[in-house]
């Protein structure tokens, strides 16, 4: 007993001058890049595009690669990734549809740089890449999506949609995430019936004179989340249209654009209420509009209500704060009505003589307008008085005032 205690002793001692040593100690598995990082499931499966027969280099059209594999990563029952890797890829229209067959969220991860092809004849419909019928989806990576709208800008008029470059259609649980997307055909990005989609760490750019190149466009859809983006274009930076419900924009940088729009309202027959958004910590330079509510005139009834536009910067904004109701129209009154719209801490500077320009309907007057410390200054070039202008609207003021309220 005694020798066998002395044997465990020795044991003992040598494990824990092992130890001491760092001999035979495993590393722990939170130190493996993979684990640390947590974002990739070991039970994964990657569908990787060029298994499908994409070709990088930017020549051949690779859209039914893409959507082959597509297919199999939606088809398959495990958790599944399509991958688009490093590397240039040349695709036309493009559809990734559901529903899948997988756990939620299929991934989509674009690594490498997606250019469209330049040719509006190419596209039957109102997109280049549409992600259709999918409940749970991600769309990230660091990758570039290029709608090449340079080469067809010449022929955008009226309403003549040329293809946005992403679309979110009917849609639910989904997220857009760290895309860069240049040069759109249309618009960067639209979100039409959906539901619980966020959109975050984006970077949107087009040229100021490129036409109707919304940066994300809402319609139709609700708990729409839109955060810590640059948006640079040459329309509105976001547009939230008919049945656009519970709408947040948070931390987003606008400039050059139209600013954040509610609206256009009121074009088409039957189109729906737009309520509950919210746009704070936002910052708009050297853009065209900061906060606007815009709506045709002559149009049919329907309600724009539930509005907060807070803790706004603006930088050389032509109209910071501007409603627009005889937009596109001014044949006869918008029947749009707007009311309970909040203006909280807006301030910066203005390069036109009126900041706040609000222009209602006389059919239906825009009531409870709130503003709320507004403090903003003109830098325009001309020696002009900074006024405010208001047509049958019927305004609320708390706190400061610059420029000073209508009366």
């Amino acid at each position: 007993m005694k020798s066998l205690a002395n044997a465990l002793l020795i044991l003992c001692l040598l494990a824990a001058s092992c130890e001491a040593q760092g001999l035979g100690r495993r590393a722990p598995a939170a130190r493996s890049p993979r684990r640390t990082a947590g974002r990739r499931d070991p039970n994964e499966k990657v569908f990787n595009v060029l298994q499908y027969g994409a070709k990088p280099g930017g020549k051949k059209d690779s859209a039914l690669s893409f959507i082959r594999a597509w297919r199999a990563a939606c088809n398959y029952r495990g958790p599944a990734r399509l991958l688009i890797p490093s590397g240039t890829f040349l695709i036309g229209a493009t559809i990734f549809q559901g529903p899948c067959l997988g756990p939620v969220p299929i991934k989509v991860q674009i690594a490498g740089t997606l250019k469209a092809v330049p040719d509006p004849s190419m596209y039957e419909e109102d997109f280049w890449i549409s992600f259709e019928n999918i409940n749970g989806l991600l769309v990230t990576g660091t990758g570039t999506v290029d709608g090449q709208g340079n080469a067809v800008w010449k022929y955008s008029s009226g309403d003549a949609r040329l293809p946005s470059s992403i679309k979110f259609n009917h849609v639910v649980n989904g997220i857009l995430r760290q895309i860069t997307s240049v040069n759109p055909m249309g618009f960067h990005i639209a979100i039409v019936l959906s539901q619980n989609i966020r959109a975050k760490n984006l970077h949107i750019t087009s040229p100021a004179t490129s036409p109707n190149t919304d940066g994300i466009h809402i319609s139709q859809s609700s708990q729409v989340k839109v955060s810590r983006s640059v948006i640079s274009t040459g329309d509105d930076c976001i547009a939230m249209i008919q049945g656009s419900t519970d709408i947040s924009i948070k931390k987003v940088t606008c400039g050059p654009g139209h600013g954040f729009s509610v609206g256009s309202l009121g074009k088409y027959p039957d189109e729906k209420d737009v309520r509950g958004v919210i746009v704070t910590n936002c910052t708009l330079r050297n853009a065209n509009n900061g906060v606007r509510i815009k709506t045709w005139g002559g149009s049919a009834p329907s309600k724009a209500s539930n509005i907060l536009f807070e803790d706004i910067i603006m930088d050389n904004v032509k109209n910071p704060i501007i409603i627009d109701q005889a937009y596109g129209s001014k044949s006869s009154p918008s029947r749009v009505k707007i009311s309970d719209v909040r203006y909280i801490n807006i301030r910066g500077t203005s390069t036109s003589e009126v900041g706040v320009d609000l222009q209602c309907s006389k059919a239906v007057p825009c009531e409870n307008l709130y503003f709320s410390n507004i403090n903003l200054k003109y830098s325009g070039q001309r020696k002009l008085p900074f006024s405010s202008t208001c047509t049958n609207a019927k305004v609320n003021y708390v706190g400061n005032q610059f420029p000073p309220p209508c009366r």
